[in-house]
């Protein structure tokens, strides 16, 4: 397992952006983002691999960009346009060890 440790969440207005950022206690390899609301499954947000490719969920695509500084092991997820149905709990993971971060809240407003 890889300590993972959020942050970056908070509110925001309808329209707004926020960045949130996962560090690694060690070295990562690909990592994602998933995010759940109360009552339903988490679902999957944005992967990015150790090379940077990505890969996003339909919904988020143009919306949501995931990054990665290797050197400090961290990985941002910059979040424009944010909308309301985006309010959820996000978690950074790692596939490779399943690591799961402890989740950040991000609530937009209407």
């Amino acid at each position: 397992q890889v300590q993972l440790v959020e942050s970056g969440g908070g509110w925001v207005p309808g329209g707004g952006s926020l960045t949130l950022s996962c560090a690694g206690q060690e070295s990562i390899g690909a990592m994602a983002w998933y995010r759940q609301v109360p009552g339903k499954q988490r679902e999957f947000v944005a992967l990015i691999s150790r090379d940077g490719n990505t890969k996003y969920q339909g919904s988020v695509r143009g919306r949501i960009t995931i990054a990665r500084n290797e050197a400090n092991n961290i990985v941002y997820l910059q979040m424009n346009d944010l909308q309301p149905e985006d309010t959820a709990v996000y978690y950074c993971n790692e596939p490779r060890t399943d690591s799961w971060g402890q989740g950040t809240q991000v609530t937009v407003g209407t």
